[in-house]
């Protein structure tokens, strides 16, 4: 499998999928999932199972034989029943619309009903296009796990890696993200790094994975930086994966990274037994399109 460098690519690879996948949307009601419903549709092989919350279908969209509507009673309703439809196999991929996170993903994590793995960990996935660096970038956790303990880190560190794999990269590059280079007690994470690192060298997040820290962004992702520092990690200007140690720096780096750097952005949440996408109401058509995308080319 060729390596997928771009979003470009990404794109065109989701399109070219012979298999269609099936996509269920809560509450379509908003115009960029609709514009991104639409674009689906018309260059790919998806289809949608809509459930909503007795709104009518969107002008723009027209129930057929590639999108089907159901109808709930209330925000809640459709959420359980979007994740019972995947659960019971009839939908691929679960898309959120309309609809607050939280809502969704009650039902998400509903430990009877709902799609977390058995034991598993949920985190945010993010795949980033910067234009200042030369391959596209996986990171976690900017929504989710706001302090990873060890397993939470490890669970976010093998997702992370799933994805590489799925983009075509043959050995990720794996950057655990700090200040310095340096680990301290006080900052436990760091200590943390360590251990995972030690796992990584024997085999524990798979074959050819390559992990280094603790480090900087700057150093994970500029050679140059780590040649000045005299950091000899083979992750230093490489990284495929960044590794953040709470909610709040990978957020930030999120945001700063999408409007100061001109960033395109596709995510979706891990630890699922199937990919949930949850994208922010504010998001544009096109980065849920790329999050769609991203979406089913990891079932």
């Amino acid at each position: 499998m060729e390596t997928i460098t771009d979003f470009k690519d990404l794109t065109s690879r989701f399109c070219a999928l012979e298999r269609a996948c099936r996509v269920v949307v809560v509450c379509p009601d908003d115009e960029p999932t609709v514009e991104c419903m639409l674009t689906a549709l018309s260059r790919s092989k998806v289809q949608f199972i809509v459930v909503t919350k007795g709104n009518p279908l969107p002008s723009a969209l027209t129930a057929g034989e590639r999108l089907r509507v159901e109808e709930c009673a209330d925000t809640d309703s459709a959420a359980a029943r979007a994740v019972a439809l995947v659960r019971d196999g009839e939908a691929d991929v679960l898309m959120k619309g309309d609809i607050n996170t939280d809502n969704l993903l009650r039902a998400v994590l509903d430990k009877e009903r709902g799609l977390l793995v058995a034991g598993g960990v949920l985190t945010h996935i993010t795949l980033a296009e910067a234009p200042a660096y030369s391959k596209l970038l996986v990171f976690s956790d900017a929504a989710v796990i706001p302090r990873p303990n060890l397993e939470q880190l490890r669970a976010m560190a093998r997702y992370d890696i799933e994805v590489c794999r799925r983009l075509g990269v043959a050995s990720p590059h794996v950057a655990l993200i700090h200040f310095t280079e340096k680990t301290n007690p006080k900052f436990p994470h760091t200590m943390d790094y360590m251990t995972m690192i030690d796992e990584a060298k024997a085999g524990a997040f798979g074959p050819d994975v390559v992990m280094g820290g603790p480090m900087d962004v700057k150093t994970a992702c500029d050679p140059h930086s780590g040649a000045i520092k005299g950091i000899n990690s083979p992750v230093c200007g490489k990284a495929d994966v960044l590794i953040f140690p709470n909610l709040e720096a990978a957020n930030t780096f999120y945001k700063t990274l999408s409007l100061f750097g001109g960033a395109k952005m596709a995510a979706m949440i891990g630890g699922t037994t199937a990919p949930v996408v949850v994208p922010s109401r504010a998001d544009s058509a096109e980065s849920k399109f790329l999050s769609l995308a991203l979406a089913c080319l990891n079932l």
